[in-house]
């Protein structure tokens, strides 16, 4: 990667309207598509209950979490990635494919010698990547998640479900309980009071903290279950990188070695986006409309951001659905939180426990880390960055 931004440390640039990430000739404000000037509607991931009222009333564009990454090279959009890139200028065969999975729109691209194989691969992984969404997701009774959370326990776990659950425990430990995936029963409560056009009570939340702890979570080959009644997870912030980690390995095992898969703005950039050259990303403002922040390149690297303007709970952004799970609350202190590392479900995970974290901790876990990297923004939009950010070298 190349360095974003000259300068790592601290600024406290002039507030701006708020947003995501752009190309540079996108339109700042978000839900754009910058191919045909439509107006998407700016919503986040799983809206829940009357955040969009809430933002609506405040004067806040609800701005969605795919708006805060762009990738240079698909021009801002990647349902037109290819037909803005070198591999079309070319005369290369690719393919190109959009889906809903996850909640949340999913693009997927790839470049090969042969037209019929780009497609099938791409339909191949798409399907592969449903399939792991039927298991992890919390919104199917049927699947893994929902069964577990509906019964409290299930037998033989899939090793897709086994290994988010193992990398979940373990960022829980790396954060000291920052990050811990039976939060569930605390967003629930949260979910309960906006449906009821309200703010949950403090008994409220107090009354579901001792469900939360990921060291009752119980699993291995045999069986995955809680130890205690009432717990539940939510797989909302580590499962849609693993999928996409998955969705890319399944294009490379295929002998597809540059391949571009975006979901809700967790993204994964494999090989190069043209002979000799990385992708490049850029990153937006957590509050809509202005240049972009920072920019950088990535090549077999993976970037996940997280943002309290994603489903916020409050007009003011100050409650959200970035929960610290030791207190039911949100972190006070950052707006935003991008990291780079070399997965995705590592990236996704790390932006959500950074958020918790809030931006000194997070810069000195992350140094600790050489090759992770994190761009943080606080609530007055002052940027604390890793020392490397926008260095980090992917083999």
């Amino acid at each position: 990667m190349s360095a974003a931004m000259s300068n790592a440390g601290h600024s406290e640039p002039q507030p701006q309207p708020a947003g995501g990430s752009r190309d540079d000739d996108a339109p700042a404000a978000p839900g754009v598509d910058v191919t045909t000037g439509r107006t998407i509607p700016a919503v986040g991931d799983d809206l829940i209950g009357n955040q969009a009222d809430l933002a609506n009333r405040a004067g806040l564009p609800l701005v969605s979490r795919r708006g805060a990454l762009r990738i240079f090279a698909l021009g801002g959009a990647a349902a037109a990635a290819w037909s803005l890139g070198w591999w079309r200028r070319a005369g290369l065969p690719r393919a190109t494919r959009a889906a809903t999975l996850m909640g949340t729109s999913v693009h997927l691209t790839l470049v090969g010698d042969d037209p019929a194989a780009c497609a099938a691969a791409a339909d191949a992984t798409l399907a592969h990547m449903r399939a792991l969404e039927s298991l992890l997701t919390r919104h199917r009774a049927d699947s893994e998640v929902g069964r577990l959370n509906a019964t409290g326990r299930i037998t033989r776990p899939s090793a897709a479900l086994r290994d988010c659950l193992t990398l979940a425990r373990e960022i829980s430990e790396l954060g000291d309980g920052a990050f811990d995936i039976t939060v569930q029963p605390v967003l629930d409560v949260y979910r309960a009071a906006l449906r009821a056009h309200r703010q949950p009570d403090a008994g409220e939340i107090a009354a579901v903290l001792p469900l939360v702890d990921q060291r009752a979570l119980r699993f291995d080959e045999s069986a995955a279950w809680f130890t205690r009644p009432g717990m539940r997870i939510t797989l909302d912030g580590i499962g849609k990188g693993y999928i996409i980690d998955r969705g890319v390995a399944a294009l490379r095992a295929r002998g597809f070695a540059n391949v571009f898969v975006e979901a809700g703005g967790d993204l994964s950039a494999a090989g190069q986006r043209e002979a000799g050259a990385p992708w490049r990303i850029g990153i937006r403002p957590p509050r809509a409309g202005g240049a972009l922040q920072a920019r950088f390149e990535a090549r077999n690297q993976a970037v996940a951001t997280s943002g309290d303007y994603m489903q916020p709970f409050t007009p003011d952004y100050r409650q959200h659905h970035i929960i610290d799970p030791r207190t039911g609350r949100s972190s006070p202190e950052l707006a935003s939180s991008t990291v780079v590392a070399p997965d995705a479900a590592t990236a996704d995970a790390l932006a959500t426990l950074t958020m918790v974290l809030g931006p000194a901790r997070s810069r000195a876990l992350l140094e600790q880390r050489p090759d992770c990297e994190g761009y943080f923004v606080s609530k007055r939009l002052g940027v604390i960055q890793t020392s490397r950010f926008g260095h980090v070298a992917a083999c």
